[in-house]
């Protein structure tokens, strides 16, 4: 074939026939014999029409054996033709299993959203996909924004629903100066935004309807280097608006409540506080005991008032609310802030300081352990962004956010989770007040003038900043951070040094923080302030760049606004800013923003869409974005405009509002060793699928009596720990009963229907038990030890039928010799929920589906051992201390405790007694005073 002109032909063709002809079954023309052929015409009307692929190669071949060069070219031409065609019916083919399987996704992803929503919200936040919403103003595609109410009757109904409540709620922020006016914010590395966050907070929630109380707990300072205000046991949170507040009780409202722990008289940096936690917690328990029986008298008809959620903010506040949320038997609630495993890679990155020095430093492997031990003990876990969910948690050993997606969906199908528990993920962004704030829409010059008219003078402030100018009236790039490496803050004066159209067309702020003078500030923060003064007389920034040393927490605002009237740029070039409060009290003063694109930002640019992003590591971009926005008044108008539109977002009420709702998720609780109510049993809800088998001590397993033998234990009585006899009437008399109790209860509550099929299989064995016996098992097994089982089962057969009631062996055997000793006995694997072997080293579940081995053993139950658990250490200190028991026998000294190597086990170091009467009492003396121990339902377990 010469050339390619038969294909325009072709599609000449194609459009001569039109659409109508194509497919018509009509028969050919023939036009061949009127001598009109066109073999063009022909393939359009009658071979597209069908043709049968594997006629091809026989075509192929008849054109190749065709001595006619014109009928060989007509039949190779149509031979290309029905190729084309059958390409194309591939790709309709193909189009239509796309369509098909995009209707299938569809039909999934419906599913999906319907199990999200039966799971209340179960999944994380970081999981959940963004939607594409509108187009921003400089023309970027904007992913929707973040869900917040914004619609006055949807919050008035919210409120009137939630009146009713009067929630008592713990915060805890432990270092820094915490007090509710004149906060010193940027006085030191402690003292910053989080301060102001967590009074902010406080006084909102006390504020919302449905809660009657809030403290804030922290640490009490009486130093004379700080305000006499620190040391004040007690301060109250007045609210900022006092409009449509229910009626306020004798105890009602948000408190600073300030616990003494640590070095007296001494104010001391939060890497020093670790070893002083404990201490707090104590003062802590002491207080909210307190106050619960204070609230019960008022609003609780003399019942104990228990906090709903006790909130930690920060590392070292968390680590204090895991252990009062355990204490208390409260849900907690952890806000990270500023998490260690992040700064760790990111100090390792710079590479100025080695691992060991970072450590030494910062104390950052205590801080990440209590950030871990937070994760295991919270409900929730509240962030700012969706990017501290995606790349901050994710690098912790207690959430993986594809792991807790798979386990809220296996708890919704009532699948065992075999013990693993990830808390919630919620993005609640903080809020603002801005009821006080009203953006200004005149220029520096107007302002002036106004002054002279009679108008209010200029603040104070105003004129600590001018005079540092040679040109005052020229648009203002504002910074406000405290002078601390991770604010980036000499690339930002590099960045406006080197850029002469911008230094010609703009001035430069920095807000520092306070100083008095630059030798008595911490040395990292000097390091800042001394590089940024050597970058000012580098660049020859005088009379372009202002560094107040004082301001008052009260002159923010009016420095927000001059910035506001100069047509000025809030910028913040942090290299990671977790969320970035300050843009959001720049945009409410109608500032538009340059921020870094790392962290928080992204969040509120996606929001409010009244900036720019760069990188922060890019001193060209941060210099173009200032730039852009200074020089171009439309783009910076329409980047004002847009941040007071959508500022509302980030009210406190609707802070509040989802903070309150996501708080109403968790289950209620009380602490039980601490109410002697047992009527409040009846209320408890065990059949919740956002309850975790961490809270089985309160949920699932209700001990009601202990075994163990007498609590007094003296060398005389040692001897008596074999009487199995006394002990098994004991054990059949308590559980006899116990069954006549709960008996009775389930008579009068009505706690199992059996008419419902689905009642017994809701959720895991474990989870549905409102009762568990604990058999153990601690010596050989004796004859008659069978038949004490069988007399347990059979006093609680009723409540063991209903699924009410549940049985977990403990035993110091070997998994293999726990099967024997069940085989011996007669009794089925079946017969109880869980098996402890190995003293606590080994867990095991039952499992009615598999004939062939009914044992499933928990691995994330070794996992959980294996953290911190320095095991060949553990053992080489019980080596030497079983070495310490010695028997004269002659000349010679025989040891009376040696390792039982045979029996020991990975997590299990067992040891033989050869002369108990000799050992016990020391033993038990070194066993309180080096194994922790735990208490539930009153009950101590060793």
């Amino acid at each position: 074939m010469a050339g390619n002109d038969w294909i325009n032909s072709y599609l000449e063709a194609i459009l001569d026939v039109g659409p109508g002809l194509v497919g018509d079954a009509k028969s050919s023309l023939l036009l061949r014999e009127r001598g009109r052929f066109s073999p063009t015409r022909y393939f359009v009307e009658e071979v597209i029409t069908g043709f049968d692929e594997t006629d091809l190669h026989r075509s192929w071949a008849r054109a190749q054996a065709t001595r006619s060069p014109q009928e060989r070219n007509t039949r190779l031409e149509n031979l290309c033709w029905r190729i084309w065609n059958l390409a194309r019916q591939k790709k309709q083919l193909e189009e239509k299993q796309a369509q098909r399987l995009a209707k299938r996704r569809m039909e999934r992803e419906r599913g999906r959203r319907e199990a999200v929503a039966d799971m209340s919200e179960d999944l994380s936040e970081g999981e959940k996909g963004e939607t594409m919403g509108d187009i921003s103003a400089h023309g970027e595609s904007k992913p929707g924004r973040l869900p917040r109410i914004s619609s006055v009757e949807t919050m008035e109904a919210w409120a009137s629903h939630q009146k009713e409540k009067k929630l008592y709620i713990v915060l805890i922020s432990l270092h820094g100066l915490i007090r509710g006016e004149n906060m010193e914010l940027g006085r030191d590395s402690d003292t910053g935004g989080q301060v102001k966050y967590v009074v902010e907070l406080a006084r909102a929630l006390g504020s919302m309807p449905g809660v009657y109380r809030v403290d804030l707990l922290t640490r009490q300072v009486s130093s004379p280097e700080v305000d006499w205000s620190y040391g004040e046991p007690t301060e109250m949170l007045p609210p900022r608006n006092s409009e449509g507040l229910s009626e306020m009780g004798e105890s009602s409202g948000a408190y600073i409540i300030r616990i003494p722990f640590g070095p007296k008289d001494k104010y001391i940096p939060k890497e020093l506080l670790w070893p002083h936690i404990s201490e707090f917690v104590d003062g802590a328990l002491s207080h909210i005991i307190q106050m619960s029986k204070v609230l019960g008298e008022q609003i609780g008809g003399g019942h104990l008032v228990w906090p709903a959620a006790i909130h930690g903010h920060y590392a070292d506040a968390g680590d204090s609310a895991a252990l009062l949320s355990g204490a208390l038997n409260v849900p907690m609630l952890f806000t990270g802030h500023s998490l260690g495993r992040d700064k760790l890679e990111q100090l390792l990155r710079q590479g100025r300081l080695s691992r060991d020095e970072i450590n030494s430093t910062y104390k950052i492997m205590r801080r990440i352990e209590a950030e871990e031990i937070s994760l295991d003990a919270s409900e929730i876990v509240i962030t700012s962004t969706r990017q501290e969910i995606e790349e901050q948690w994710r690098l912790y050993d207690g959430f993986d956010p594809i792991l807790e997606r798979k386990l809220r969906a296996r708890i919704r199908r009532n699948v065992s989770c075999y013990g693993r528990f990830m808390p919630r993920m919620a993005v609640i962004p903080p809020g603002m007040e801005f009821h006080h704030i009203v953006p200004h829409d005149g220029d520096i010059d107007g302002e002036t003038e106004g002054n002279e008219d009679g108008k209010s003078p200029d603040p104070p402030i105003w004129g600590e900043i001018m005079r540092f100018f040679s040109n005052p009236r020229k648009p203002m790039i504002l910074a406000l951070a405290r002078p601390d490496p991770k604010k980036n803050l000499t690339t930002l004066v590099k960045a406006f040094g080197e850029c002469r159209p911008l230094r010609e067309l703009a001035n430069l702020t920095l807000i520092m923080g306070n100083r008095d003078n630059v030798d008595d500030m911490s040395s990292t923060s000097a390091s800042v302030l001394l590089s940024i003064l050597k970058l000012i007389d580098k660049y020859d920034l005088y009379g372009q760049v202002a560094y107040p040393k004082h301001h008052k927490q009260s002159d923010v605002p009016d420095i927000y606004r001059l910035a506001a009237k100069t047509k000025g740029v809030f910028i913040n070039p942090a290299f990671i800013e977790p969320f970035g409060l300050t843009l959001i009290e720049a945009a409410a003063h109608g500032l538009p923003m340059v921020a870094t694109k790392n962290g928080g930002p992204v969040d509120i640019h996606r929001v409010l869409d009244n900036g720019l992003l760069v990188d922060p590591h890019d001193q060209q971009s941060i210099a173009d974005a200032l730039l852009k926005l200074v020089a171009d008044k439309q783009l910076w108008a329409k980047c004002r405009a847009n941040g007071l539109k959508n500022i509302h977002l980030f009210s406190w009420p609707e802070h509040c509002k989802t903070y309150l709702t996501k708080l109403a998720s968790c289950k209620p609780r009380q602490p039980r060793w601490l109410s002697n109510n047992d009527d409040d049993d009846e209320n408890s809800e065990s059949d919740s699928p956002s309850d975790s088998l961490r809270d089985i001590q309160d949920i699932s397993l209700n001990l009601k009596f202990s075994l163990d033998g007498e609590k007094n234990v003296s060398r005389e009585n040692s001897d008596n720990f074999s009487d199995a006899d006394d002990r098994k009437n004991k054990l059949e008399n308590a559980v006899l009963s116990w069954s006549k109790g709960v008996l009775k209860s389930s008579q009068r509550s009505g706690s199992v229907d059996k008419s419902d099929p689905n009642a017994a299989g809701k959720f895991p064995a474990l989870r549905r038990r409102k009762h568990i016996f604990v058999i153990a098992v601690d010596c050989d097994a004796s004859s008659g030890l069978s038949e004490s089982v069988k007399k347990i089962f059979d006093a609680v057969e009723k409540e063991k039928a209903e699924g009410s009631v549940g049985f977990i062996l403990a035993t110091s055997f070997t998994f293999l010799e726990l099967r024997s000793f069940l085989v011996s006995e007669g009794l089925s694997a079946t017969d109880f929920d869980a098996f402890i072997c190995n003293s606590g080293g080994d867990l095991y579940y039952s499992s009615p589906n598999s004939d062939d081995n009914p044992f499933i053993v928990d691995l994330y139950y070794h996992s959980h051992i294996e953290y911190r658990w320095g095991g060949e250490g553990l053992r080489k200190t019980l080596v030497r201390w079983a070495s310490s028991f010695t028997e004269k026998v002659g000349d010679k000294e025989e040891q009376i405790v040696v390792e039982d190597e045979k029996n020991s086990a990975d997590y299990c170091y067992s040891f033989k007694v050869r002369k108990p009467g000799m050992v016990i009492l020391h033993f038990l003396s070194f066993t309180l005073g080096f194994f922790p121990f735990y208490s539930v339902e009153g009950f101590c377990c060793l």
